[in-house]
């Protein structure tokens, strides 16, 4: 680890100024960015601390949905009663995604912000070919050992699965960013490699995350998230689905269907196939399965990763059907 500068800064808008200078990067919750400077991946020259900025930790539901502070923590998100309430997956999501020491002190901005888990990433002294750390040096991921790495959203530049669990259950429910003046869909924030995978988030010099809006909905009242994961905890999901269903009066026809799948992708997926395929049908379990199916289309293997074409729609369809006899 290098030498850097610190700032501690005294507001959001010199938060955002100190940020846009070349090599600076902000310092939250910092689980993520300790890490990534351990394995000598991140090397700052300066780091921004917004740690004591006020009103960035605030938790507020209403009728209209759920506003939630960047600074906030993840296992306060987790617990909070009114987040379990309206928002289960969201909830589920956080409280499965990492150790009990970890939730406290990570925060909700931090989460979105972390980077992939792809062990060729990590490595830079043993594997120098990575796309995502130096542009144009090659991926060393193909033709690798590529057993936790995505199957679709890949291209011929990086095959990095996206991690995180939160935004998988956030992008189900149609979240969104808050960038200080901007404003994007959790869905617009995080980017496929194509040809760039360096630039993951659509997220500018100047600009930070200030807060995660997510929109009340039935079917965000009555959802779930999945993780099937080799071990029971503190392990990344090998895929994951986050459902909400809203059905029609009579309790078993679809009405309002959401579904994104994690630990498959590039980036966080929405199943929007498999959503449309289940709308306006009556919840059967053959109709389920057949649709869910439609969760891997285009998916494309790297050898050892192909299992996870298989139990993706699987996953898929245990949530759904799981909501279902909730009904």
């Amino acid at each position: 680890m290098r030498d850097f500068s610190y700032l501690r800064a005294g507001s959001v808008e010199a938060a955002r100024q100190a940020a846009a200078l070349p090599g600076t990067m902000i310092l939250a919750g910092g689980t993520t960015l300790i890490d990534l400077a351990k394995c000598g991946v991140a090397e700052p020259d300066s780091l921004v601390d917004i740690t004591h900025l006020k009103g960035l930790d605030k938790i507020e539901v209403s009728a209209r949905g759920a506003t939630i502070g960047a600074l906030a923590k993840m296992g306060h998100v987790a617990d909070h009663a009114d987040i379990k309430r309206h928002f289960p997956a969201v909830s589920e999501a956080l409280w499965q995604a990492a150790s009990a020491q970890i939730r406290n002190m990570a925060t909700i901005g931090g989460n979105l912000m972390q980077r992939t888990r792809c062990p060729y990433f990590r490595d830079p002294a043993n594997f120098p070919a990575c796309n995502k750390r130096e542009p144009g040096s090659g991926c060393s991921a193909i033709g690798g050992v590529t057993r936790g790495h995505a199957v679709l959203g890949t291209s011929d530049a990086c095959i990095a699965m996206y991690p995180g669990d939160l935004a998988t259950a956030l992008i189900a429910f149609d979240a969104i960013v808050h960038l200080g003046e901007r404003q994007v869909s959790v869905d617009d924030f995080f980017l496929l490699p194509g040809a760039t995978p360096d630039k993951e988030h659509a997220i500018e010099p100047g600009e930070m995350i200030t807060a995660i809006e997510i929109p009340d909905s039935a079917a965000a009242r009555r959802s779930t998230y999945l993780k099937i994961r080799d071990r029971q905890s503190y392990e990344f999901a090998a895929a994951s689905a986050a459902v909400g269903i809203e059905f029609e009066a009579d309790g078993r026809t679809i009405r309002d269907l959401r579904v994104a799948l994690g630990g498959v992708a590039t980036k966080p997926w929405r199943a929007r196939a498999v959503e449309e395929a289940l709308k306006g049908k009556v919840l059967e379990p053959d109709a389920v399965r057949a649709a869910s199916l439609l969760a891997v289309e285009g998916a494309v293997d790297n050898g050892a990763n192909h299992y996870k074409i298989e139990l993706a729609p699987r996953v898929v369809a245990r949530a759904i059907l799981k909501m279902g006899e909730t009904a």
